[in-house]
């Protein structure tokens, strides 16, 4: 039976359909970051790239979106989320398009730059909206849904990106998946408002979601988040495992296509797979520590019970070079893929656990740039192990453990996810 149903009556599911907007956004966000790793192994041949130059390619989506996150998170709180998230997905989808007018490593360089810059958007502005949308006890569950996107997005890229490529051309790969975030933009502008202007939202679900302790609205200037220990132990988890994620979705093609021989027309059902389990994942990780905490566990228990079972499912991933057969090593990544965003869902959620909503999207972009970072640090790492060694065993070796380090820091920095005190 539904908890949301049973323990909350008659009080209207409004909240939901901002929810399902968000899951969209992210949705394309992963389509669009996805177009270039999933034509990476064709880009490579076409334009004569070694690992090492596809790898200092991608770098710099990651340089621009740790500026983004930082940035984009302090125009967030500043400017609001329905502006805020429509000027990302404009940016972000022309950036996208602006790919198909490129021919150099210079070229795709600044493209995925930009594109950097645009995407960095969409989870500040989601998590600020899922705490301003819902209250505690269901946003682990609401970021689980919308993070799910993520996954469905990293979906339909394998489907339809070779399927373009085959019949239209890699250009077309990059405009098609483009135009789609003008299509989303309709009905954002058309449905968004905050949830004391909408008028669709009833007074009953307006209180429920305002049920929660009146929380301050001074400016929490960005630079008093750093003397607090829940600042850091939300930025080192983010470091140490938003960089693995990024890593599986830039490199996870060039591994089955060396390791298994796979090429483009092959991509679909492995990665199809893989991303189907990462969606249950993500919403199933929400849904746990929610369903925890409403059966009376406390935030900290649920929230850290469901990251420690998330954490050691990713751990099978170590073992993945060694296996044979294809379909196991699409079942250890997909395991891992799914722990990942049961992790993220929750971990996501400590941001709004332990600092108030003011500062929630400031908060979620120092975690991104953190991760940004980490991920520049694996991919630079990738280039130098791939060009001397050929070999992705370390680098599944450090997949694997990244999530149990970042626990145990996370519980040390803050071991009751209690509020910081701004």
């Amino acid at each position: 039976m539904n908890p949301i149903t049973t323990s909350v009556p008659r009080v209207g599911r409004y909240r939901w359909a901002i929810c399902a907007l968000l899951f969209f956004a992210t949705t394309i966000n992963y389509i669009d970051r996805q177009v270039f790793g999933i034509l990476a192994p064709e880009m490579k041949k076409l334009f004569s790239w070694s690992d090492t130059d596809y790898t200092d390619i991608v770098f710099w989506f990651e340089v621009s979106y740790a500026v983004g996150l930082l940035t984009f998170g302090r125009v967030l709180d500043a400017i609001g989320t329905r502006i805020g998230l429509a000027v990302a997905m404009v940016f972000w989808s022309l950036a996208s398009m602006l790919h198909a007018g490129m021919a150099s490593i210079l070229g795709f360089s600044v493209a995925r730059f930009l594109l950097g810059l645009g995407e960095s958007g969409n989870f500040p502005a989601s998590i600020k909206t899922v705490a301003e949308w819902f209250p505690k006890k269901e946003r682990a569950l609401a970021t689980g849904i919308f993070n799910a996107g993520s996954n469905v997005g990293a979906i339909a890229a394998p489907l339809a990106v070779p399927w373009i490529f085959i019949n239209w051309g890699w250009q077309w790969a990059f405009i098609a998946t483009g135009v789609i975030g003008f299509i989303w933009l309709i009905f954002w502008l058309r449905i968004f408002r905050s949830p004391e202007e909408h008028p669709r939202l009833s007074p009953a679900e307006l209180a429920y979601i305002r049920s929660d302790p009146e929380e301050t609205v001074e400016k929490v200037p960005w630079l008093s988040l750093l003397p607090h220990r829940q600042t850091w132990a939300f930025v080192i988890a983010k470091f140490l495992t938003d960089s693995i994620w990024r890593w599986y979705l830039y490199l996870l093609p060039l591994f089955f296509s060396s390791q298994f021989k796979l090429d483009i027309k092959s991509f679909g059902p492995p990665f199809v797979l893989i991303y189907c389990l990462a969606d249950v994942g993500s919403i199933g990780g929400g849904w746990l520590s929610s369903r925890l905490i409403a059966r009376g566990w406390s935030v900290n228990a649920g929230r850290k019970t469901a990251m420690l079972l998330c954490a050691l499912c990713v751990v099978p991933v170590v073992f993945v070079t060694k296996v044979q057969n294809m379909w196991v090593a699409v079942w250890l990544v997909g395991l891992a893929a799914a722990a990942h965003q049961g992790w993220s869902a929750n971990l996501f959620t400590t941001a709004s656990d332990m600092f108030p909503k003011r500062a929630v999207a400031s908060m979620v972009g120092l975690g991104g740039m953190a991760g940004a970072f980490g991920a520049m640090g694996i991919l630079k790492l990738t280039g130098y192990i791939l060009a001397r060694t050929g070999d992705y065993t370390m680098l599944f070796l450090i997949a694997g453990s990244a999530y149990l380090i970042a626990l145990a820091i996370l519980h040390t920095l803050a071991p009751r996810l209690a509020p910081a005190k701004l």
